[in-house]
């Protein structure tokens, strides 16, 4: 067994040939006298936005960490209800925070000798409840923030706009990257003398960055009587791409 073990290393250590061949072979091959180009490029499209995210939700104090998290329950039911008879499906609902924080007193503006110890004071305690939601009635979106804060939401984060289905309106990006990268590939080319043979690799990364959301939060909005002014605008979505080009004569 050990005379066909050695044999079998002699054997392999004897094509270091072959080797060299499998391992350059793993990626593409040009014809000699050809040039490599890579080139990276952006593709870019437009949509108007079919989708809409916020956060609603409540904060509310209590003496105790109990009356602060049973006025925080009843006024987020109120609002919860508020989103359902707006129209919102509970699968556009969800739970995004949820804190109970103790509250203290101000030490500062109590009178302490150098010699004591300030020792914090809880006087009472903070409850915030907040929910996800996303809008897709976009024309309805207004008056939804009004109802909310009619109904006792006072933290609404928001909105941020977004294409629903994002695969379509990537693939005209996509299209647009790979043309923008053939038209710089043959810019080079032409420049270097040669033309564009054929494609090597194509690496894609990227996506689609929606506007910073506008943050809302005028509980004056109930009273105003006419829906909060808000404007869609469109959803910039880019695609990027790094192609490998084999120029040649």
């Amino acid at each position: 067994m050990k005379h066909v073990a050695f044999a079998l290393a002699l054997a392999a250590s004897s094509l270091p040939g072959a080797a060299m061949a499998a391992e350059l072979s793993s990626g593409p091959v040009v014809a000699p006298g050809s040039a490599v180009l890579t080139v990276s490029a952006e593709g870019r499209t437009a949509r108007k936005p079919d989708l809409a995210l916020f956060t609603a939700g409540v904060t509310t104090s209590g003496r105790t960490a109990g009356e602060a998290l049973a006025a925080n329950s009843a006024q987020m039911a109120k609002v919860i209800a508020a989103l359902k008879r707006a129209g919102i499906a509970d699968r556009d609902v969800q739970t995004s925070n949820l804190s109970l924080n103790p509250v203290y007193a101000d030490m500062s503006r109590q009178p302490v000798s150098p010699l004591e110890q300030q020792v914090p004071q809880v006087i009472g305690y903070q409850v915030t409840n907040q929910v996800s939601v996303r809008q897709r009635d976009l024309e309805q979106f207004g008056k939804v923030i009004d109802t909310l804060v009619a109904s006792g939401a006072n933290q609404v984060n928001g909105p941020s706009f977004q294409v629903d289905d994002t695969e379509a309106a990537l693939d005209d990006a996509r299209n647009d990257a790979m043309k923008r990268a053939r038209e710089r590939a043959n810019l080079y080319a032409r420049a270097a003398g040669l033309k564009v043979l054929r494609i090597l690799t194509i690496a894609e990364a990227g996506g689609y960055a929606p506007p910073m959301p506008v943050m809302y939060a005028r509980a004056a909005m109930a009273d105003a009587g006419a829906p909060a002014p808000v404007a869609a605008g469109e959803v910039a979505l880019q695609a990027n791409v790094t192609v490998t080009f084999e120029l040649g004569q």
